[in-house]
């Protein structure tokens, strides 16, 4: 999947370059559009009893096709990504082991002490027992109910562990260190304070209030990673290898708000 070197991109390769590493993201993050939309045509109804699964969990449906959009611009766009040299892989999986524990800690805390909704909530002190739930296609004996199950863990190891890493460290991180010249030359992995900053900042308000402190730290790390491997593909093991941890941890527990 190795495409042009960035000193030979030409001005249009360069801009095919940028809206490969952009357009993943955006346009899974629009996908999710459908759901408010739906509620406003009157599609989405708010009571199992009397509509079928996919009009009162739309979400059931929404997200697989969302994970399959994600996996075929993924695809298509695949020459415009340099994922190598793939190097620092043990690292990366110590980070995503570290970054995700740290993430769940307090939410963990907050439900084995038994303590109340506070002003604590905003460092991740809060229940997480609402969310997307796999029995809302079918009980746990069901098809239906693994199939759901499956699609979201390929929708968090394998898509987003992909598109949020191509364009957060992949593009913006280097975006940020020459916007207005060929940041495309500049070496992944290169640090910067404005980079930092940003993209880590930038990651961490993409995510809810109470998700804020640990995308934090996890981002954080993930930047470390990025300056010290020089590696891409360090960087998606780092996330693919946190959110499968945190999929299995949701299954356990029941914590269905961290998915």
């Amino acid at each position: 999947m190795r495409g042009v070197r960035a000193e030979n991109l030409t001005e249009r390769q360069a801009s095919l370059k940028t809206l490969a590493h952009i357009i993943p993201l955006f346009v899974f993050l629009a996908v999710l559009l459908l759901m408010p939309l739906l509620e406003v045509a009157g599609f989405y109804v708010d009571n199992e009893d009397l509509y079928p699964w996919y009009r009162h969990a739309p979400e059931q449906w929404i997200y697989p096709l969302q994970t399959a959009i994600a996996l075929v611009l993924l695809f298509y766009y695949r020459r415009h990504y340099d994922f190598g040299p793939v190097r620092g892989l043990g690292l990366a999986v110590a980070a995503g082991l570290l970054g995700i524990t740290l993430w769940v800690l307090p939410g963990h805390i907050f439900g084995m002490a038994g303590m109340d909704e506070g002003w604590w909530k905003m460092l991740g002190f809060t229940s997480r027992s609402d969310g997307f739930d796999p029995s809302d296609a079918g009980d746990s004996d069901s098809s239906y109910y693994w199939i759901s199950v499956g699609m979201r863990f390929v929708r968090m190891v394998v898509v987003v562990a992909f598109i949020e890493e191509i364009f957060w460290r992949g593009f913006l991180m280097r975006y940020l260190l020459d916007k207005d010249g060929d940041y495309w030359e500049q070496p992944f992995g290169k640090f910067s304070w404005l980079s930092f900053l940003v993209v880590t900042l930038l990651f961490m308000v993409a995510h809810s209030p109470p998700d804020y402190l640990g995308a934090l730290i996890y981002g954080s790390l993930a930047y470390a990673l990025a300056v010290t491997t020089k590696s891409l593909a360090a960087c998606i093991l780092m996330h693919a290898v946190a959110n499968l941890v945190l999929g299995i941890y949701v299954m356990i527990t029941g914590q269905l708000g961290y998915w």
